[in-house]
């Protein structure tokens, strides 16, 4: 159901007060303005400023009111059955008499045709009106309305428009996730930067969006470019996405398949899970949107619980996409000693994976196994869990191929099989860092570093597999247990988990 549907429904069965939750406020009356001009209803705006305004083309007399508690009453005494809608009103959540009044009145409207609309930024209301409201979400512009905004532009003199079809498309995808307002400033942005608007701008409208989307506080663009040779072993894990590579187009629709859900990512720190995030948005060219559970909490009543909402509202505006959430345990680090709020958030994001029904492929991320709850891996919250362990002999090869072509060495140069031998129990992470260790070294002599540089740099780090050993091997029995399916070779991984390295002194 639209939003225009929704509020035609809502005034036909006499909802007396509704709370209408958006930022944009032109968009928003202008859309009400019509709902009440199909149905000929009149509709009145005020706010502190200009008083009573007449939204429809009806002449009867405005009331006439300077302050909130006076609006109230002359809704109350108004003999026409119109909307009124309160701008601005959640300012006066704090008052305790218009609060009073603002719930007398929607009580006694009942008996009328009248009803009250408050556009409100926040998703929040008093405990003493929530049985009295309605919450009505205004959504963000779709592709229509975004285009609606790029013809207009495309009129104004002067403006020269070379955009092909495709490069129209992709523009007006580029710019979902933005208001109305922020496209607009976007898209003339871009027409500014080189006087014309073509397929090159759409970097320019994705950039822009970057430094919006940040602004929302809890979400963070990320420009992906790792593909699965960035990311050594895995391969089972690879296999699987691989297989759902073309999961979001309208031709797996048409098969019958259902847009993958999401899939959990646990293990042991270092060995690939954020990398691994990045590499899913580059292999299936999404969007990715990184989730900061840290960055949701608020300090006042109510504002963790909205920055929720508004950040997964707005991926699956930007949907199809992916949305990582980093190191999900964090939800739980305040051992609920925060009344609750820590609780109520990770709720609504579970309810949300739950019941979403956009195209947002989630990335869950996580380190320590003991601080997630039951509920959360279970059978549909994700497709499948992965677990990410310490890798194999095969793995660590690929693993020291990859970073020496990442710093444009030849691997051949190298003794890679010594080095994976030597490396036994170290993650990706920790054979990432004795290579750079190994250039350091060569670089201060003026010289190319060597597999003795490597091998020194490795046999002087403590890896986790040694300083967390304890931790390590519960992770690792967390999998032999079969909770999870493994990220890397079946029947290598099987063999390996039998035998633990952990007892070697790998210093010596």
């Amino acid at each position: 159901m639209s939003f225009s549907q929704e509020l035609d429904t809502y005034l036909r069965a006499r909802f007396t007060l509704m709370i209408l939750v958006t930022q944009e406020e032109e968009r928003a009356i202008q859309t009400v303005k019509q709902v009440c001009n199909q149905n000929q209803r009149p509709c009145l705006s005020w706010d502190v400023a200009d008083g009573f305004q007449s939204l429809t083309n009806d002449k009867a007399s405005l009331p006439t009111a300077k302050d909130a508690l006076t609006a109230l009453e002359q809704i109350e005494k108004a003999s026409t059955d119109a909307l009124f809608v309160l701008k601005d009103f959640h300012d006066c959540w704090k008052n305790d008499t218009i609060k009073r009044k603002l719930r007398s009145v929607a009580q006694r409207l009942k008996l009328t045709k009248k009803s009250i609309l408050i556009t409100s930024p926040l998703n929040a209301i008093p405990a003493e009106l929530k049985d009295e409201a309605v919450m009505v979400e205004f959504p963000l512009p779709k592709e229509i309305e975004l285009e609606t905004v790029l013809n207009s532009l495309a009129k104004t003199p002067g403006v020269k428009v070379n955009l092909t079809p495709l490069g129209k498309e992709k523009l007006i995808q580029a710019a979902l996730g933005l208001t109305t307002a922020q496209a607009q400033r976007v898209f003339a942005k871009a027409i500014v930067s080189n006087g014309r608007l073509d397929d090159r701008d759409i970097n320019i409208v994705t950039e822009e969006k970057k430094q919006i989307i940040r602004e929302s506080q809890a979400l963070e663009f990320y420009a992906v470019h790792e593909t699965p040779n960035d990311v050594g072993g895995l391969e089972i894990l690879k296999q699987w996405l691989r297989l759902r590579e073309r999961a979001f187009s309208q031709e797996a629709r048409d098969y019958g398949l259902p847009a993958p859900k999401g899939i959990a990512l646990i293990g042991i720190p270092g060995t690939g899970k954020s990398l691994t995030a990045k590499m899913i948005g580059g292999l299936w060219r999404l969007p990715l949107l990184k989730l900061d559970i840290g960055s949701l909490f608020g300090s006042l009543v109510g504002q963790s619980e909205e920055r929720t909402r508004q950040a997964l509202q707005l991926a699956e505006t930007v949907a199809p996409c992916v949305l990582w959430i980093d190191e999900m345990e964090k939800a739980f680090a305040s051992g609920g000693l925060d009344g609750g709020t820590s609780t109520r958030v990770f709720g609504t994001i579970l309810t949300w994976m739950q019941e979403k029904t956009a195209p947002c492929f989630v990335v869950a991320t996580a380190n320590n196994i003991s601080q997630l709850p039951p509920e959360l891996l279970r059978k549909g919250r994700f497709d499948e869990i992965f677990f990410l362990d310490l890798p194999t002999k095969a793995e660590r090869e690929e693993i020291l191929a990859v970073h020496l072509k990442k710093r444009n060495r030849f691997p051949e140069d190298f003794d890679i099989k010594t080095l994976s031998g030597i490396c036994e129990g170290y993650v990706g992470a920790e054979i990432e860092q004795a290579i750079i260790d190994a250039m350091y070294l060569g670089f201060n002599q003026n010289r190319e570093f060597n597999n003795q540089d490597v091998t020194k740099a490795l046999k002087n780090q403590v890896p986790l597999s040694v300083s967390q050993k304890e931790t390590i091997e519960l992770l690792r029995n967390w999998l032999k247990e079969g909770r999870a399916q493994s990220a890397s070779f079946e029947e290598v991984r099987q063999a390996e988990l039998e035998f633990v390295p952990l007892q070697l002194d790998i210093r010596q």
